[in-house]
């Protein structure tokens, strides 16, 4: 037997869970949030160190993610530290990741 599905959402609720999925549905988005999971916190400079980009293109992606408030920011003196508001979206991707791997076995 499965579980409830939730049918009562708002065209709002799913406006604004569309809007959070694409924001975090980029491999390098992906990447970061990955990371911020296992390191907690991380400078820009870190981020884009480890993931062998260029700084603006992790800045712009900071901001996406920031803007839905997937991941927020705090200073500590002249550095900015960036960390997951909630850690419920990876498992979000844990479940989306189970969900793929079931859709690839019968392909």
């Amino acid at each position: 037997m499965g579980t409830a599905v939730k049918t009562d959402w708002s065209v709002g609720d799913m406006e604004m869970l569309s809007r959070t999925l694409k924001a975090i549905a980029h491999p390098t988005r992906l990447s970061i949030l990955e990371m911020l999971e296992s390191e907690k916190r991380l400078t820009v400079t870190e981020i884009y160190t480890r993931l062998k980009a260029d700084q603006s293109s992790i800045s712009h992606h900071l901001s996406i993610l920031r803007r839905r408030g997937v991941v927020g920011q705090e200073r500590h003196g002249k550095f900015i530290f960036y960390f997951l508001v909630e850690g419920s979206y990876l498992s979000l991707l844990d479940c989306l990741s189970d969900i793929q791997r079931s859709v690839s076995a019968y392909n």
